[in-house]
């Protein structure tokens, strides 16, 4: 796992290795093992490149590295799993080649060489960013992988075109205006994230998953100096999630016996090779079904315990560290645990801007670091079960969203208004004592929280669409809140880019695998395990897992009230039935909670009027209500206030 970083136009100074080099100085966390700066003979490319040793830790896996017929120069991040099967292809078909060393570099360097760019990234299997220079074409490419693990950002500087791993390095190429666009401040606070490919800073983007850019020297200089569209640009995509999921559902497995053999075998064979490494690795164990099956998996493949790491809280209603310790000792793994306090959050908050880059607000980003943080301690990559959820329908919107909507939808609009009047008359902290007392099986945790949101959809929800956007949505009026912008569309908006599905519960989870999954999940995961160098790896994210998910019918992943039956099955073989079925907790923190007591001098300061008005991005006036009704626990504003904190905590650090 490394960082990378770059800059390609037209330069008369000479001091282009100056300036990637404090890009790629940036990046250090990303790559603390290594280092390296190639220039073309022109003098109009620079690429840096940091390193984290995973895979042959020689010299021979040092970057920039340019293939053995000098045609190719790449820098790369991230892990080709498959790159040992590609090197024995490359040999059947091509017996010439003499290999250096044993990186999936130097392999993909070599496909580059004899299959092209093009059908060796088809050919890949793994997470992957990368900038590669074809010499012979006077062209530089840049690609990711096609779900989305690892980061790339690219814009224009200067006249010059400029690209890294995170906004450190682009934020550190020579002359950047560090100029905040609002719109996309809009898109944040409703998601709590900056939806691709936008960024929060003017002409910059991400690189969309799956796709391939390339631009020679002219497309440099004929860049306007800002406002550059996407449109404009040489983008080719070489996977499509969305014509995946057409064609599974074109080609369902009807037979679940057969999708629970494929599947398991799939994973199996995703796992054997995400454990392929030369430095210790590990896996992270939260006591839910995903991460536990790919646990289990590990550990039968294993013939040493394995490592397993979980995070747990002092309060009860987030804690799940209870279970994955039980699942750990049955399962024999080698566990270790961290309880979390209010204190240890306030220490990482100060973190977040620097780990993050950009505002990103899911607070579980908190527990993440601190989890990978632990686990660095003893090993240097660790296996996640990032992507079970949208993959197999494991969020509770997947199960219970069909049912809510035929509820609210047999209430007569005349209604609904006074409906939400009365829900919203008792303050949410009494709903959730209430919740917590009521008995049997109706006992429900946050009662309050969740019968305010239900208020809230009741004025606002006309269609099951509508009701996913509300799932997803934290600020509901970005554009009042936050000054002089305009909410722009989203992928959530384009309705001609969707596949036809068959179900409700279906769109959720597409929409899910192409905007939560890449610019949420991943970001968090990403950022808070390079943030300590450590590596994270995906097994569920492995494409044929992927596409094989597409195939499996809706049926045998939502049943009876549950989520991600086919994979509870497939676990259920491992591990007791009764240490896993449970109410979905998540991974959580006790925020609301947090944000009256241990975090409340620190939130008053970041939201203090005078401050607000100085800025000159928010409202003053809503968001000073925002938060009153939240301290006085009227209502639960927990997340909407945790997105202006991380916004103003990011503008503070600039």
């Amino acid at each position: 796992m490394c960082g990378i970083a770059g800059i390609f136009g037209q330069s008369s100074d000479g001091l282009l290795e100056g300036q990637v080099n404090k890009m790629i100085m940036s990046l250090v966390h990303r790559g603390p093992d290594d280092s390296g700066i190639w220039i073309n003979k022109d003098n109009t490319l620079a690429l840096g490149h940091r390193r984290l040793t995973i895979i042959d830790l020689s010299k021979a896996g040092h970057q920039p590295m340019q293939s053995s017929c000098g045609t190719f120069v790449m820098s790369f991040n991230g892990e080709i799993y498959n790159h040992r099967e590609l090197r024995r292809e490359l040999n059947s078909q091509y017996t010439s080649i003499r290999w250096k060393g044993t990186s999936d570099t130097e392999t993909i360097l070599e496909g580059f060489s004899h299959w092209g760019i093009n059908k060796t990234v088809e050919k890949m299997v793994g997470m992957f960013a990368l900038a590669v220079w074809d010499n012979s074409k006077e062209k530089l490419y840049l690609t990711r992988d096609r779900i989305g693990e690892k980061p790339l950002y690219f814009g224009w500087s200067q006249g010059k075109f400029i690209f890294g791993s995170e906004l450190k390095a682009i934020k550190n190429s020579p002359g950047f205006r560090q100029e905040i666009d609002r719109d996309s401040l809009c898109l944040f606070l409703r998601h709590c994230y900056v939806p691709s490919p936008r960024s929060i800073y003017k002409d910059i983007y991400k690189l969309q998953p799956g796709y391939i850019l390339d631009l020679s020297l002219k497309d440099t200089l004929n860049a306007p100096k800002q406002g550059y569209l996407l449109e404009n640009l040489n983008l080719r995509q070489y996977w499509s999630y969305k014509d995946k999921v057409e064609e599974g559902l074109g080609n369902l497995i009807k037979e679940e016996k057969e999708s629970l053999k494929l599947l398991e075998e799939t994973l199996r064979d995703s796992i054997e090779l995400q454990s392929i490494a030369d430095v210790p690795l590990g896996c992270f164990l939260s006591g839910g079904i995903d991460s536990s099956l790919i646990v289990s998996l590990m550990q039968t493949n294993s013939e040493v315990p394995i490592h397993s790491y979980s995070i747990g809280f002092k309060e009860s209603d987030y804690d799940e560290a209870i279970y994955a310790k039980e699942i750990a000792k049955h399962l024999g793994t080698k566990h270790t645990e961290l309880y979390v306090s209010a204190n240890d959050a306030l220490e990482v908050v100060p973190k977040l801007p620097q780990l993050y880059d950009e505002p990103f607000a899911d607070s579980s980003q908190i527990p993440t670091h601190l989890v990978s943080k632990m686990a660095r301690d003893h090993v240097k990559v660790a296996l996640s079960g990032d992507a079970g959820d949208e993959l197999f329908g494991g969020y509770n919107r997947h199960v219970k969203a069909p049912f809510l909507w035929q509820i609210m939808s047999s209430c007569p609009k005349n209604l609904r208004p006074s409906l939400s009047k009365i829900i919203t008359l008792f303050p949410s902290s009494f709903l959730n004592q209430l919740g917590k007392v009521i008995p049997g099986s109706y006992k429900t945790s946050f009662l309050g929280h969740k019968l305010h949101r239900f208020a809230e959809r009741l004025n606002s929800v006309n269609n099951e669409d509508d009701l996913y956007f509300s799932f997803i949505s934290e600020w509901t009026n970005p554009e009042q809140v936050v000054l002089n912008s305009k909410e722009p569309k989203s992928f959530l908006h384009e309705k001609n880019l969707w596949p036809k599905m068959n179900s409700f519960q279906e769109r959720m989870m597409f929409l899910d695998s192409m905007t939560y999954l890449p610019d949420d999940i991943l970001v968090k995961v990403d950022r808070a395990s390079m943030g300590v160098s450590l590596e994270t790896r995906a097994p569920f994210l492995d494409h044929r897992v992927v596409e094989l998910a597409a195939r499996i019918p809706i049926e045998q992943k939502i049943n009876n009230g549950k989520g991600k039956q086919i994979l509870r099955k497939i676990l259920y073989q491992y591990v007791p039935r009764e240490l896993i079925e449970r109410p979905k907790q998540g991974f959580g923190i006790p925020l609301g909670d947090w944000l009256r007591g241990p975090l409340k001098d620190w939130a008053e300061d970041m939201l203090n009027q005078d401050k607000l008005e100085n800025e000159g991005f928010f409202s003053p006036s809503i968001v000073r209500k925002t938060w009153r009704e939240h301290l006085k626990g009227k209502r639960n504003w927990e997340h909407k206030i945790w997105n202006l904190l991380m916004f103003q905590s990011w503008l503070d650090s600039q």
